[in-house]
């Protein structure tokens, strides 16, 4: 006996408190993601393929849509295109987000856990910008100032950002040598630092061991978007509190922290803003 599939409807995906009335929208607001998704215009026939919808229903849905400006009708078969107001809500979504504000939320547990010093920072030209800092409640602890800048040779953000180098890109981001010396333990060639990039890159986290500051150490993370090293994730503090077993520990708890952060739209959608804002400065 010859088995039927059933066509997979727009409304298996609707949302559980859509009631008669919102689900309408819920439609509606599907067949927006649909035309968000296509790299041209779609028919009645498109949008009846894909949500399983009579097309009755769905010329109704698309004429509310048109008539609002959501949605654009542009020709006889007919297809359609999203509209100019859809636009004026994407820039509204854009001009609400603040980089620093959606990752406080992920950083401040980060320090309340670790008892050190949380930081967010992105590559911007040859230095580390400290795009967000949470620091934990105790007397003793290591102090960043958001918005400040600081050396990527010497620092775990700086080197987890520069180990997604190629050699030519590490060549032209680092300064020239001998590099600026701050600890007897600071990395101050091209080669070694190098060396100690391989060694980050296999590992999957930087280690500064005293290299910025004596008496300070710090293990940082990338946080991978699309497969990209966007930004870098850290805790930093004193160097008694930052033993083999407690760099994993911390490390452990940074990786689940960044892959959450790169799953959050709203959190990669504020960095990719940030990172087009250094290239346009940078221009």
């Amino acid at each position: 006996m010859a088995r039927t599939t059933r066509q997979v409807s727009v409304d298996d995906s609707k949302p559980a408190s859509a009631n008669y009335h919102a689900n309408a929208l819920a439609r509606g607001l599907a067949l927006l993601e649909m035309l968000a998704a296509a790299s041209e215009p779609l028919t009645l026939t498109d949008f009846s393929a894909s949500t399983a919808l009579p097309k009755s229903t769905l010329v109704r849905l698309l004429a509310v849509l048109s008539e609002m400006e959501y949605v654009v009708r542009v020709d006889e078969r007919p297809s359609y295109r999203l509209g100019h107001k859809v636009h004026r809500l994407a820039a509204s979504y854009v001009s609400t987000l603040d980089l620093t504000v959606v990752a406080q939320e992920y950083l401040k547990p980060v320090a309340a856990g670790t008892g050190q010093t949380a930081n967010l920072g992105v590559l911007d030209g040859d230095q580390v910008l400290h795009i967000c800092v949470a620091e934990p409640d105790r007397p003793l602890r290591f102090t960043a100032t958001l918005g400040s800048r600081d050396h990527t040779y010497c620092t775990g953000l700086g080197k987890v950002l520069l180990s997604d180098l190629t050699d030519e890109q590490l060549a032209r981001t680092v300064p020239a040598e001998p590099f600026a010396s701050f600890t007897e333990h600071t990395i101050t060639s091209l080669e070694e630092l190098r060396r100690d990039l391989r060694k980050t890159a296999r590992r999957g986290f930087a280690f500064d061991d005293n290299e910025r500051s004596s008496g300070l150490r710090c293990v940082a993370v990338p946080v991978r978007v699309g497969g990209e090293s966007l930004a870098a994730l850290s805790v930093s503090g004193p160097a008694g509190e930052f033993a083999t077993a407690k760099q994993h520990e911390y490390v452990a708890m940074l990786d689940e922290v960044a892959k959450t952060m790169a799953a959050d739209p709203d959190f990669t959608t504020a960095l990719r803003i940030v990172h087009r804002s250094l290239r346009s400065a940078g221009a």
